[in-house]
């Protein structure tokens, strides 16, 4: 029963380009339906104010408006934004799709028209008139929590977000102990995600048949539809999500947000489909940005080198709301302090603040890449202060062969690694200490040549576990036609990474066909199983062994089908180009 992989690790031409590079794809701006209307927000220009009255008149009345919606229209109709966060005394403020009463960043949405043309919802957005009382706004998270700080959410006493500790190995007698004593300060600073393709979505209501489809630019289908469902109060079975191409996310479409539950919302009330499609400017100011942390960090090291123990506090940055994710990511900064290092103690301290900006969420990475770039500079530092090569310092604050599997003060485990072999063979390729010779020559010349050196571990391909109790598993489907081609049906939701190749590889490799035999269907939520999406270098991983997984019981069907057929035993069936033989 054994193929030998011809397809997989190979190079090839990607099977979705000829219909991208071509523009032959559909995104969800190429969509439109009969009856098709469109959709534009009027957003707050104001970080924190109180919405003393909104005149819609002038608004409703313009030509091609069909509807014009405030947050009182949808009170008690459509639920809050959801969020998946779970931690020590979070607080957890309402956010509603539409502002009710406050606003409590620039970009939050106050009202939404909907007109037959896009830029006639456009120009009637500006026909509203919103009189705003200015409140006190807050932008720095330090400031923020000082006693006197204005509070972004006037209901809680104020504006910590959520508390995470950490502490193991005793920290406080390493520090006691240490030769010598680094601290730093890092900003890891907001950033916006800036996909190729902004947010996109169309809705469509069938009424005979009860039946809602939506249409998004997502990396999640399957759990934008619990979501959704959950918001509009409807049976999950009665909402479709389609994610058609997607241009790219970087995290950002790895959420649910206010707009799609509107348009939804508004499809249902209208009878007809409404599109709406974000504009660059509201994807700076209402699509979620990235990290954003203060990091204070303090490292006990003896003369030599060796990292004793690490202090830090970690003050994130979370904006006025939660996102689906936006406390938990600094949690994975903190889980993957340490890096590559064996460093035996520890001292977290994560503090969420409420700020008077956008939520951040995931970004490339989601809080892991902050956490590299802190104890990378940290060892830099390490060595610059005791006058030690950095190398040197890598090399003696890595664990050994034999301390894997090796669990780190924060609870992280680390199954494998040669962390010195692999680190070498970088110095090698790179003949390092000619370098450093280069660098010194340079130097006396006036000439400054820098050389970086960085580690990295990485938690990815989340699946079921103790870090993601809820969810975490990938579904898989292969189906053998009468044709003899083969189709695929995934959860996972690509936008850009090439999974319709990477996993029509994988199959060829198994039935001995070619991946041009495989096709890949994914982003329906009436077509394929539910899966949990696409983020955290986990869709090849996870939803590519949910597939290998599923191709072992096709093949045990295939082998008994072909013994029966051919009267051998299914253990002597092979599988080539194609073909069942003996």
């Amino acid at each position: 029963m054994a193929t030998k992989a011809k397809w997989v690790g190979q190079r090839m031409k990607r099977k979705e380009d000829p219909r991208l590079i071509q523009g032959l794809a559909h995104y969800v701006d190429d969509l439109a339906l009969p009856g098709q209307l469109y959709a534009a927000f009027l957003r707050s220009p104001y970080a924190h104010a109180r919405l003393q009255r909104i005149d819609r008149s002038a608004a409703e009345r313009a030509p091609g408006v069909v509807a014009v919606l405030v947050g009182e229209d949808v009170r008690g109709v459509l639920g809050m934004i959801p969020t998946a966060s779970a931690l020590p005394e979070l607080k957890v403020p309402p956010h509603p799709p539409l502002a009710i009463e406050e606003v409590n960043h620039v970009g939050e949405p106050v009202a939404v028209v909907v007109a037959d043309d896009r830029y006639r919802a456009r120009d009637a957005v500006d026909l509203i008139e919103v009189d705003y009382e200015p409140l006190p706004a807050v932008t720095d998270p330090e400031k923020a929590l000082e006693k006197n700080s204005p509070r972004v959410h006037a209901q809680f006493k104020d504006n910590q977000a959520c508390l995470w500790k950490v502490e193991a190995g005793f920290p406080d007698k390493a520090f006691a102990k240490a030769a010598h004593v680094v601290r730093q300060r890092f900003v890891n600073q907001r950033l916006i995600p800036v996909a190729m393709e902004p947010r996109g979505v169309l809705a469509s209501y069938d009424a005979g048949a009860e039946q809602l489809t939506v249409w998004s630019s997502t990396q999640i289908p399957h759990l934008l539809r619990t979501q959704l469902a959950a918001m509009l109060n409807v049976p999950e079975m009665r909402v479709r999500v389609i994610a058609p191409e997607v241009g790219g996310g970087f995290g950002s479409k790895l959420n649910v947000y206010g707009e799609e539950a509107l348009i939804a919302h508004l499809a249902m009330k209208l009878g007809r489909p409404v599109k709406w499609i974000e504009t660059r400017r509201e994807n700076f100011l209402a699509t979620i940005h990235g990290r954003d942390q203060i990091n204070d960090v303090e490292a006990a090291v003896t003369k030599d080198g060796r990292i004793l123990a690490l202090k830090v506090r970690l003050t994130a940055d979370l904006g006025a709301y939660h996102q689906l994710l936006t406390a938990v990511i600094p949690t994975l900064t903190g889980l993957l302090l340490l890096g590559c290092y064996k460093i035996p103690a520890v001292k977290i301290e994560y503090v969420g603040v409420f700020t008077n900006k956008m939520a951040t969420d995931a970004y490339r990475g989601a809080g892991r890449p902050e956490a590299t770039f802190l104890i990378e500079r940290m060892v830099d530092l390490v060595a610059l202060d005791l006058g030690i090569d950095p190398v040197e310092v890598r090399r003696k604050n890595f664990p050994r062969p034999k301390d894997f599997p090796y669990s780190t003060p924060t609870g992280v485990i680390y199954d494998s690694g040669n962390y010195e072999a692999t680190l070498k063979k970088a110095l090698e390729q790179v003949d390092y200490t000619k370098l450093r010779e280069e660098q010194k020559r340079l130097w006396k010349q006036g000439r400054y040549l820098g050389i970086g050196l960085s580690t990295y571990v990485e938690i990815c391909a989340m699946g079921p576990s103790s870090a993601m109790p809820a969810g975490g598993w990938e579904s898989g489907t292969v189906r053998i036609e009468p044709t003899g081609k083969v189709t695929v049906l995934t959860g996972a939701s690509p936008h850009g990474q090439g999974q319709e190749t990477s996993f029509a590889q994988i199959v060829a490799d198994e039935l001995g066909i070619s991946p041009e035999d495989v096709i890949v269907t994914h982003g329906d939520t009436q077509a394929v199983p539910y899966g949990i999406g696409t983020f955290g270098s986990r869709a090849t991983a996870v939803g590519g062994t949910a597939m290998f997984l599923s191709l072992q019981k096709l093949k045990q069907k295939l082998a008994r089908m072909a013994g029966h057929l051919l009267k051998v035993d299914p253990k002597r069936i092979e599988i080539g180009e194609g073909k069942l033989f003996v």
